[in-house]
Protein backbone atom coordinates (compact mmCIF):
# COMPACT_ATOMS: atom_id res chain seq x y z
CA UNK A 1 0.00 0.00 0.00
CA UNK A 2 1.35 3.68 -1.20
CA UNK A 3 0.16 6.20 0.97
CA UNK A 4 -0.08 9.51 0.10
CA UNK A 5 -0.36 12.25 2.30
CA UNK A 6 -1.51 14.85 -0.48
CA UNK A 7 -3.49 12.56 -2.19
CA UNK A 8 -5.43 11.70 1.32
CA UNK A 9 -5.94 15.48 1.90
CA UNK A 10 -6.82 16.46 -1.24
CA UNK A 11 -9.69 13.57 -1.55
CA UNK A 12 -10.68 14.37 2.07
CA UNK A 13 -11.50 17.90 1.25
CA UNK A 14 -13.34 16.90 -1.78
CA UNK A 15 -15.54 14.71 0.00
CA UNK A 16 -16.06 16.88 2.69
CA UNK A 17 -17.24 19.27 -0.10
CA UNK A 18 -19.33 17.16 -1.92
CA UNK A 19 -20.98 15.39 1.38
CA UNK A 20 -21.44 18.86 3.11
CA UNK A 21 -22.28 17.11 6.55
CA UNK A 22 -22.39 20.84 8.16
CA UNK A 23 -24.66 22.10 5.69
CA UNK A 24 -27.23 19.07 5.97
CA UNK A 25 -27.40 20.15 9.84
CA UNK A 26 -31.14 21.71 9.39
CA UNK A 27 -31.86 18.24 7.17
CA UNK A 28 -30.37 16.31 10.44
CA UNK A 29 -32.38 18.49 12.81
CA UNK A 30 -35.79 17.69 11.19
CA UNK A 31 -35.15 14.15 10.89
CA UNK A 32 -34.51 13.53 14.69
CA UNK A 33 -37.53 15.85 14.97
CA UNK A 34 -39.93 13.84 12.87
CA UNK A 35 -38.51 10.21 13.85
CA UNK A 36 -37.82 10.83 17.25
CA UNK A 37 -34.41 10.26 17.41
CA UNK A 38 -31.06 9.32 14.26
CA UNK A 39 -28.76 6.23 14.95
CA UNK A 40 -25.43 7.69 14.77
CA UNK A 41 -23.40 4.35 14.70
CA UNK A 42 -25.79 3.03 11.81
CA UNK A 43 -26.19 6.25 9.38
CA UNK A 44 -22.28 6.28 9.61
CA UNK A 45 -22.04 2.77 8.84
CA UNK A 46 -24.57 2.36 6.27
CA UNK A 47 -22.70 5.86 4.27
CA UNK A 48 -19.43 4.28 4.38
CA UNK A 49 -21.12 1.05 3.45
CA UNK A 50 -22.09 2.45 0.54
CA UNK A 51 -19.28 4.72 -0.22
CA UNK A 52 -17.02 1.68 -0.25
CA UNK A 53 -19.40 -0.06 -2.73
CA UNK A 54 -19.24 3.21 -4.44
CA UNK A 55 -15.67 3.15 -5.13
CA UNK A 56 -15.20 -0.84 -5.93
CA UNK A 57 -18.21 -1.77 -7.39
CA UNK A 58 -20.37 1.83 -8.66
CA UNK A 59 -19.93 1.51 -12.27
CA UNK A 60 -21.02 -2.20 -12.49
CA UNK A 61 -23.88 -1.99 -10.16
CA UNK A 62 -25.39 1.04 -12.63
CA UNK A 63 -24.69 -1.12 -15.21
CA UNK A 64 -26.50 -4.39 -14.02
CA UNK A 65 -29.96 -1.78 -13.53
CA UNK A 66 -28.98 -0.26 -17.03
CA UNK A 67 -28.86 2.81 -15.78
CA UNK A 68 -25.54 5.64 -16.60
CA UNK A 69 -24.31 8.06 -13.79
CA UNK A 70 -25.85 10.93 -15.06
CA UNK A 71 -29.52 9.62 -14.51
CA UNK A 72 -28.61 8.66 -11.46
CA UNK A 73 -27.41 11.79 -10.53
CA UNK A 74 -30.62 13.61 -11.99
CA UNK A 75 -32.60 11.11 -9.71
CA UNK A 76 -30.45 11.96 -6.42
CA UNK A 77 -31.19 15.83 -7.66
CA UNK A 78 -34.47 15.99 -7.34
CA UNK A 79 -34.99 14.04 -4.06
CA UNK A 80 -32.21 16.92 -3.06
CA UNK A 81 -34.82 19.15 -4.48
CA UNK A 82 -37.38 17.82 -2.49
CA UNK A 83 -36.33 17.93 0.82
CA UNK A 84 -35.19 21.16 0.40
CA UNK A 85 -38.51 22.25 -0.88
CA UNK A 86 -39.64 20.85 2.41
CA UNK A 87 -37.09 22.71 4.32
CA UNK A 88 -38.25 26.11 2.93
CA UNK A 89 -41.75 25.57 2.95
CA UNK A 90 -41.86 23.98 5.91
CA UNK A 91 -44.05 20.82 4.11
CA UNK A 92 -43.70 17.47 4.66
CA UNK A 93 -43.54 16.15 0.71
CA UNK A 94 -42.11 12.75 2.04
CA UNK A 95 -44.41 10.84 4.31
CA UNK A 96 -43.20 9.43 7.56
CA UNK A 97 -45.22 6.08 8.27
CA UNK A 98 -43.67 5.46 11.38
CA UNK A 99 -41.23 7.33 13.47
CA UNK A 100 -39.12 4.18 13.36
CA UNK A 101 -35.37 6.65 13.59
CA UNK A 102 -33.89 3.48 12.82
CA UNK A 103 -35.66 3.53 9.14
CA UNK A 104 -34.79 7.13 9.07
CA UNK A 105 -30.97 6.96 10.01
CA UNK A 106 -30.53 4.67 6.23
CA UNK A 107 -33.15 6.66 4.17
CA UNK A 108 -32.75 9.62 3.92
CA UNK A 109 -30.15 10.42 5.87
CA UNK A 110 -27.37 7.90 4.94
CA UNK A 111 -28.86 7.74 1.13
CA UNK A 112 -29.29 10.27 -0.49
CA UNK A 113 -28.26 12.70 2.03
CA UNK A 114 -24.91 11.68 3.02
CA UNK A 115 -23.95 8.93 0.28
CA UNK A 116 -25.77 9.94 -2.18
CA UNK A 117 -25.61 10.87 -5.73
CA UNK A 118 -22.76 13.13 -5.83
CA UNK A 119 -21.16 11.36 -3.86
CA UNK A 120 -21.36 8.31 -6.11
CA UNK A 121 -20.36 9.87 -8.48
CA UNK A 122 -17.35 12.17 -6.88
CA UNK A 123 -16.10 8.88 -5.72
CA UNK A 124 -16.14 7.10 -9.35
CA UNK A 125 -14.36 9.99 -10.81
CA UNK A 126 -11.28 10.38 -7.76
CA UNK A 127 -11.09 6.83 -8.93
CA UNK A 128 -9.46 8.02 -12.22
CA UNK A 129 -7.31 10.59 -10.80
CA UNK A 130 -6.19 8.81 -7.29
CA UNK A 131 -4.77 5.71 -5.66
CA UNK A 132 -7.59 3.79 -4.07
CA UNK A 133 -6.09 3.11 -0.54
CA UNK A 134 -5.95 7.37 -0.09
CA UNK A 135 -9.60 7.23 -1.35
CA UNK A 136 -10.55 5.13 1.14
CA UNK A 137 -8.88 7.15 3.74
CA UNK A 138 -10.17 10.14 2.65
CA UNK A 139 -13.34 8.39 3.33
CA UNK A 140 -12.81 7.03 6.75
CA UNK A 141 -11.78 10.81 8.01
CA UNK A 142 -14.85 11.80 6.72
CA UNK A 143 -16.84 9.43 8.30
CA UNK A 144 -15.48 10.55 11.72
CA UNK A 145 -16.61 14.47 10.77
CA UNK A 146 -19.93 12.87 9.82
CA UNK A 147 -20.50 10.84 12.94
CA UNK A 148 -19.28 13.42 15.12
CA UNK A 149 -22.05 16.25 13.71
CA UNK A 150 -24.46 13.50 13.60
CA UNK A 151 -23.53 12.66 17.37
CA UNK A 152 -23.98 16.01 18.44
CA UNK A 153 -27.05 17.51 16.43
CA UNK A 154 -29.15 17.71 19.74
CA UNK A 155 -26.34 20.56 21.10
CA UNK A 156 -26.15 22.08 18.02
CA UNK A 157 -29.94 22.82 17.88
CA UNK A 158 -29.85 24.45 21.65
CA UNK A 159 -26.83 26.11 20.58
CA UNK A 160 -28.82 27.55 17.38
CA UNK A 161 -32.28 27.74 19.09
CA UNK A 162 -35.59 27.87 17.78
CA UNK A 163 -35.22 30.68 15.83
CA UNK A 164 -31.82 29.87 14.36
CA UNK A 165 -32.69 26.50 13.46
CA UNK A 166 -35.50 27.85 11.70
CA UNK A 167 -33.27 30.40 9.84
CA UNK A 168 -30.45 27.82 8.76
CA UNK A 169 -33.26 25.32 7.93
CA UNK A 170 -34.40 27.47 5.20
CA UNK A 171 -31.24 29.15 4.00
CA UNK A 172 -29.83 25.58 3.79
CA UNK A 173 -32.83 24.62 2.21
CA UNK A 174 -32.25 27.05 -0.88
CA UNK A 175 -28.94 26.45 -0.99
CA UNK A 176 -29.99 22.26 -1.43
CA UNK A 177 -32.49 23.56 -4.47
CA UNK A 178 -29.51 25.27 -6.21
CA UNK A 179 -27.16 22.33 -5.65
CA UNK A 180 -30.03 19.86 -7.55
CA UNK A 181 -30.78 22.14 -9.90
CA UNK A 182 -26.63 22.59 -10.58
CA UNK A 183 -26.57 18.27 -10.71
CA UNK A 184 -29.68 18.40 -12.75
CA UNK A 185 -28.06 21.01 -15.29
CA UNK A 186 -24.73 19.06 -15.18
CA UNK A 187 -25.97 15.65 -15.62
CA UNK A 188 -28.68 16.60 -18.69
CA UNK A 189 -25.93 18.12 -20.88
Amino acid sequence: MNFVFKEIISVSIILFSVIDILGAIPIIIDLRKKAGGIHAEQATLVAGGLMITYLYLGISILSLFGVDVKSFAIAGALILFLIGFEMILGRSIFKHETTNSKATSIVPLAFPIIAGAGTMTTIISLKAAYQEENIVVGILLNLVVVYIVLRTSQQLEKILGPTGADILRKVFGMILIAISIKLIKTNLL
